[in-house]
């Protein structure tokens, strides 16, 4: 019994000294982010060479060199196999479609595009093409409430080779979600993309998003989006994308579908009322004559990922995933859109996080799990790159721990304007609690900054959950955390230089991000997804 007691009095007195070690083993290599080297790495990035970095351009590829090659001097692993030789670079083409004449005809009236309405993602319809239209409401596939299937999974309507048309958002009654079943949102709620897939995989031919509550809604979102919308558009060359769309103000889906404004929010409201009770719904709807034509130019073109990796010892298959993008939006004649704050900000804390850990690993502190430091490409194109990885990833998804995401920390936006010391993080609780509380202590142990969560909100308009890398591992279920500091007056402008980059907040942020992935590479199990959207 005393030798008992005197082991265990021991093991107490042990324990605390053994996390204490680590702590120091890991304060000792995040000590090696500093901002001398960021700003060192963000000068080449954000300068006149690099020409803002336009996907598929010679700045992106020289900025891929640049990172391949800081890559290979941190003695990071090339994982991407070519022939007999592994390369850092995940290539893949691109198809640039640039806008010739398109418009959308209602009852044999054109309307104009960019004005009446607008398009995002793949669209390819040289002649004229008609189709029916389906009103879809909400546009929802949920175990609660579904808009296309009864309570026994049984379709409600044929919407195979047919274009749909759906209402943002999701129904609230006596504001109790018919999604969750209480007041909180779901992920429905601000995600067009997951919409216009589920449509799109369920055999509509095209899918129409109303915008906003109001056309005074519709014409401030077309504003805002206008020079990105006039630009060609980006399409992957091994798929087609399911998460295209129209969109259009509330009044031109009413005249489409033969209603007044008033009258197809009252059937909309109507509706979701029937499918939250599974009853039946018929109403007499008129859709007119509907046709759509899209013409485009077509070029090919390559762009990269870049890979590099941190091997693991006795858990080296299992992957903890850490981006940025390192693409930019290029030039506009002879503007340069230098992108030092979006995201060269994310892509220097990745080499700063490259050298941390591979300085570790080479003075015999390998991480049990591996680390794939991943930029990639094309995100501003629409997460291009992420999604190409998720889609063809180098290592199993299923194996893939986390991802940890940073996309714009070198800036701060006016809410914080007299507090530098804070972060964005959005997206650590909505899969894994766990992750949620390693972010958290994580914080306390290095940096101890303000983790704002304002922006985590399943209902935040701004949307930025879906609107950075980390969504194509969220939408595959794996864990992830989005670090971001707000936007700002120079936001995808010329003004985004390095001079208005502060280097004590990027490192700050970058050592915050060390931390939370040494720990999810070294703890003893894995982080569960205990969360499910």
């Amino acid at each position: 019994m005393r030798n008992f007691l005197i082991a265990t009095l021991l093991l107490i007195a042990i324990v605390p000294l053994q996390a204490q070690q680590d702590l120091s083993v890991v304060e000792k290599y995040a000590s090696s982010i500093n901002a001398e080297d960021a700003k060192r790495h963000l000068t080449i990035l954000a300068s006149d060479w690099m020409a803002g970095r336009e996907t598929g351009e010679q700045g992106q590829k020289m900025a891929a060199a640049y990172i391949a090659d800081q890559f290979k001097h941190f003695s990071l692993k090339p994982v991407v196999k070519e022939g007999n030789e592994y390369s850092y670079y995940q290539k893949f083409d691109l198809e640039k479609r640039a806008w010739k004449e398109v418009y959308l005809s209602v009852g044999g009236q054109k309307k104009k595009f960019l004005e009446d309405f607008y398009l995002y993602g793949d669209f390819d319809v040289p002649t004229e093409e008609k189709s029916e239209l389906v009103f879809a409401g909400y546009g929802i596939d949920a175990p609660n409430y579904s808009d296309y299937k009864n309570a026994h999974g049984k379709s409600l309507m044929d919407i195979q080779g047919k274009t749909v048309i759906i209402f943002p958002g999701e129904p609230f009654k006596d504001s109790v979600s018919y999604v969750t079943k209480s007041k909180a949102t779901s992920v429905w709620a601000n995600d067009w993309r997951k919409k216009a897939s589920t449509a799109r995989d369920l055999g509509a031919k095209h899918v129409i998003v109303i915008v906003g509550k109001t056309d005074s809604d519709f014409k401030s979102r077309l504003n805002m989006l206008k020079p990105h919308l006039e630009q060609p558009t980006l399409c992957f060359t091994h798929k087609e994308r399911t998460s295209s769309a129209i969109f259009v103000p509330v009044s031109l889906a009413a005249q489409l579908l033969g209603k007044t404004t008033e009258e197809l929010i009252q059937l909309r409201d109507e509706r979701a009322e029937a499918m939250a009770a599974h009853k039946s719904f018929k109403k007499t709807i008129m859709p007119l004559d509907f046709a759509l034509k899209v013409e485009v130019s077509k070029t090919r073109i390559s762009t990269e990922n870049i890979l590099g990796l941190i091997e693991g010892t006795d858990k080296k298959d299992e992957i903890v995933v850490l981006t940025a993008h390192y693409d930019h939006i290029g030039k506009e004649g002879n503007k340069i859109y230098y992108g030092a704050d979006d995201d060269g900000s994310g892509t220097t804390a990745l080499l700063e996080l490259a050298e941390a850990f591979s300085m570790a690993a080479r003075e015999g502190y390998k991480p049990k799990r591996s680390i794939l430091i991943m930029p990639v490409t094309a995100e501003e194109k629409g997460l291009m790159g992420s999604e190409y990885y998720t889609d063809k990833p180098v290592f199993p998804l299923s194996k893939t721990v986390a991802d940890l995401n940073i996309d714009m920390i070198g800036r701060l936006d006016s809410v914080h304007a007299n507090n530098p010391d804070y972060v964005y993080i959005i997206g650590s609780n909505r899969l894994s609690t766990q992750l949620h509380q390693i972010s958290e202590q994580a914080n306390k142990n290095s940096v101890n900054i303000q983790l704002d969560y304002r922006f985590n909100s399943f209902d935040d308009p701004n949307r930025f959950y879906f609107r950075s890398d980390h969504y194509n591992f969220a939408k595959n279920n794996i864990p992830v955390i989005f670090y971001f500091n707000g936007v700002h007056a120079d936001y995808h402008k010329p003004t985004d230089t390095v001079d208005k980059i502060n280097f004590e907040k990027l490192t700050k942020i970058t050592k915050l991000v060390f931390y939370t992935a040494w720990d999810l590479a070294n703890r003893e199990d894995r982080i569960v997804v205990d969360v499910h959207e």
